[in-house]
């Protein structure tokens, strides 16, 4: 994050993201405010809060793909979290508070990804070894099994055994040379990969995932744990069989090894701190709980909702299964249309947690035609990637990109704006019928022009009453 200066996260941003420069900016700076605080020495650190955002835009104008693009660049948790999901206190469904565990959740996989990244070479040579010995095992003349101790007579000291003859002792030497010769053979094999595809049983842990509904303070909660966890060590780790190739066991084990090396006590220690010091969360449809109350049905609870997100906001105390996680220093992101509310119906405390206001701008033709060509993962890149799968060759001409960004333009016009989303379906629409045929007729070379647009999608557009179905 230190390396990032806002004008490097905004032009970080623009590959990705076209236009929206005054929202672009705000996010810059949050995230450069963090570093500053991180830098900040004596009791003012903690003073000093994260100035939290609200987006005001229509829907498909990139308010949610800022906030995304925005974490991955911090390496920080994010959760994308719509308002409409959660109630107040006293009514069934999720409690604000899931919000909070949902974020601790991604952090934990987060860092323990990182962590077995950096154990990774270890953990494969460990489960490389692991492999070895199944396979040199299995190779080896099957021995007779010990004889079975009766259970009469378990507890009871075993008569002392023989010392081992001359005869016995070469024997046994015999067989050891011969299992190293074994190994060694078969360790040849499986460097060289000729045994990748060979079916081998190993033993994984069989820890099965439960799903429940329970009822918390807040209301109802699913809450998804493991049985073994919450057993502890009082039946010990149940072991399984599964039979499967050297290829996938080697992925398989090495996993089961990297958990081993790992710590998982440091890893919630860094998760719950890199929550609470980098965490963002996205909070969508604002405007949907805005509203003061007004009677009864559906919406009973919308300003009930917003008194409870309000604490998390301030900055409060949530306990999670990995520990308690303070909110304090979480940057919030929230956006809504607010066609039909308005931010100041919000209730004045909430208002007070957004002190940062900034307004999306509707897209225009222009704004279609370089979102269509401009981000590294562009529209024209991604169709062209897909159906050159199917050795078709895609050739975007300047009027044929234009084409379609004016039909875009024109149909958010005549219809509802759903903003560049609207580009997917006249890119679907309009390749439909290649993408139908590809398998069948092979390669090629094929030129999107206008004139190819015009054949395809032109009636539709023309057609407003089409356009509200199809388009």
């Amino acid at each position: 994050m230190e390396d990032l200066t806002p004008r490097q996260i905004v032009e970080q941003l623009d590959k990705y993201i076209i236009g929206q420069e005054t929202a672009k900016r705000a996010v810059a700076i949050a995230l450069r405010n963090r570093y500053r605080r991180m830098q900040v020495d004596g009791d003012i650190r903690d003073e000093i809060i994260p100035k939290n955002i609200l987006m005001i835009g229509t829907t498909g104008v990139g308010k949610t793909e800022i906030a995304r693009r925005l974490a991955k660049l911090a390496a920080a948790p994010f959760v994308k979290v719509e308002a409409t999901k959660f109630t107040e206190v006293g009514y069934v469904g999720r409690d604000v508070d899931a919000i909070i565990r949902d974020l601790t959740e991604v952090a934990v996989r987060m860092v323990q990804s990182e962590k077995m990244a950096e154990v990774e070479e270890e953990a494969a040579r460990r489960a490389e070894q692991r492999i070895l010995h199944i396979l040199a095992r299995d190779a080896r003349p099957k021995q007779p099994a010990a004889p079975q101790v009766p259970p009469m007579l378990m507890g009871v000291p075993a008569a002392p055994q023989p010392e081992e003859t001359p005869e016995q002792r070469a024997e046994r030497e015999k067989q050891e040379r011969r299992a190293a010769r074994v190994r060694e053979f078969t360790k040849g094999r499986l460097e060289a990969g000729e045994l990748e595809d060979k079916k081998i049983e190993i033993d994984v842990d069989d820890g099965p995932t439960r799903n429940l509904q329970i009822f918390s303070g807040a209301g109802f909660e699913e809450v998804f744990f493991n049985i073994q966890d919450v057993m502890g060590n009082l039946m010990g780790r149940q072991k399984a069989k599964k039979r499967t190739t050297v290829r996938e066991a080697r992925d398989i084990l090495t996993y089961e090894e990297a958990q081993k090396l790992i710590d998982n006590d440091e890893v919630t220690r860094d998760a719950i701190e890199r929550v609470e010091q980098r965490g963002i969360v996205f909070l969508d449809e604002l405007d949907k709980i805005a509203g003061r109350e007004g009677g009864h049905g559906p919406d009973v609870s919308r300003e009930g909702v917003q008194r409870d997100i309000l604490p998390i906001i301030e900055g409060s105390t949530v306990l999670t299964k990995y520990g308690p996680v303070d909110t304090q220093h979480i940057l919030f992101i929230a956006a809504g249309a607010f066609h039909v509310s308005k931010p100041s119906d919000l209730i004045p405390e909430l208002q007070g947690r957004f002190p940062l206001r900034v307004e999306l701008d509707d897209l225009t033709e222009e704004d279609f035609r370089r979102i269509l060509v401009e981000p590294k993962n562009s529209l024209v890149n991604q169709y062209t990637a897909l159906l050159s799968t199917e050795r078709i060759l895609l050739e975007f001409t300047q009027d044929g990109i234009g084409a379609i960004a004016q039909a875009a333009a024109r149909v958010n016009e005549q219809t509802q704006n759903i903003g560049a989303r609207r580009l997917h379906t006249v890119m679907e629409r309009m390749l439909e019928d290649v993408s139908f045929r590809a398998p069948e007729e092979g390669q090629g070379k094929l030129k999107v022009d206008a004139e190819f647009v015009a054949e395809r999608i032109d009636d539709l557009v023309e057609d407003e009453d089409l356009s509200r179905y199809i388009l």
